[in-house]
């Protein structure tokens, strides 16, 4: 069986790499340097995978365009597998792969269609999430159920940790399909991939303007929804932008407006100073911080910035 790649998102790269030990991946296409610097949360150790197993690497601007068709028509793969990538698949693409196309799904399908599904989740106060791998189709998330897997979301996670879990899951559904694909098995679940749910609409760091009027624990899942390797939750101070790196919840109760700095605490260990800031129903704990020329505050740096004022939405 031979194996054609089309991946950017660090998501994918465990997969990925422990496919490449199995000598079936005869190509590898990622985006253009351009194209990169454009994407949240991509990575480049495929590269260094590729040069491990002789695997050839190639950039593309998009997926839609002559190059990639070409590239693929060349490689000629059983399966094209698709992992971390934010365009649709042109239906021409999809015919070329003798068994079929695959792709996942950070979500557990049908349920979250659409972009950013950990970064929505999490917004929305969920605490179940998965991944879905599915066999794709010309619509959006909408083909055969292949493989699915669940896992819990926690007060601790953020979008990282429960990307570190897609990635775990990936590599297990991939071998999990292999291993059927190789006995001549075509998997598919007996779930309707089907809903009445609107799409997830795609999300852009302008997206990130935090809104304090709102209840502390959204204000927190807003921040951890967003925390790096995304673009990151923002507010305004004395006309100034800040980023907001981490947060905490704390179990207070104040009746200063929301998005009111209370003060500074202070302690020895690692992020134990931050702003205490106001939300609608509670405080936030801001441990991390970044200025408009790309400085992050925390621990005695953050307290000796002494900021002092409102977050505001401008």
């Amino acid at each position: 069986m031979t194996v054609t790649w089309i991946g950017n998102h660090e998501e994918g790269v465990q997969a990925f790499r422990e496919t490449a030990e199995r000598g079936l991946v005869n190509g590898f296409i990622t985006l253009s340097d351009e194209a990169f610097e454009k994407r949240s949360a991509g990575s480049r150790a495929y590269a260094g995978i590729c040069e491990k197993f002789g695997i050839p690497y190639y950039t593309v601007d998009t997926i839609k365009g002559k190059a990639a068709y070409e590239i693929i028509s060349k490689c000629q793969p059983d399966l094209l597998v698709v992992f971390g990538w934010s365009e649709i698949l042109p239906e021409r693409l999809l015919e070329i792969p003798t068994v079929g196309t695959v792709g996942t799904h950070a979500a557990l399908l049908p349920h979250n269609r659409g972009s950013a599904p950990v970064n929505w989740a999490l917004i929305h106060g969920e605490t179940v999430t998965g991944n879905t791998m599915m066999w794709l189709s010309k619509d959006v998330d909408a083909g055969a159920i292949v493989d699915q897997i669940s896992f819990p979301i926690t007060l601790f996670d953020t979008c990282k940790t429960l990307y570190d879990e897609v990635a775990k899951t990936n590599a297990v559904m991939l071998s999990r399909l292999i291993d059927a694909l190789e006995r001549g098995e075509r998997p598919v679940l007996p779930i309707e991939n089907r809903t009445d749910e609107p799409i997830l609409p795609r999300r852009r760091p302008k997206d990130g303007l935090l809104n304090w009027h709102q209840s502390a624990n959204a204000v927190y899942d807003f921040i951890r929804a967003l925390t790096m390797p995304y673009p990151g939750a923002f507010s305004f101070l004395n006309g100034h932008r800040y980023l907001l790196w981490k947060a905490s919840v704390l179990p207070l109760k104040t009746t200063a407006a929301p998005g009111t700095i209370l003060g500074t605490g202070v302690g020895f260990e690692m992020n134990g100073t931050g702003l205490c800031v106001a939300a609608e129903d509670g405080i936030i704990y801001v441990t991390m911080i970044e200025d408009e020329n790309g400085r992050r505050y925390a621990d005695r740096e953050l307290y000796e910035l002494g900021l002092e004022g409102v977050f505001e939405n401008e």
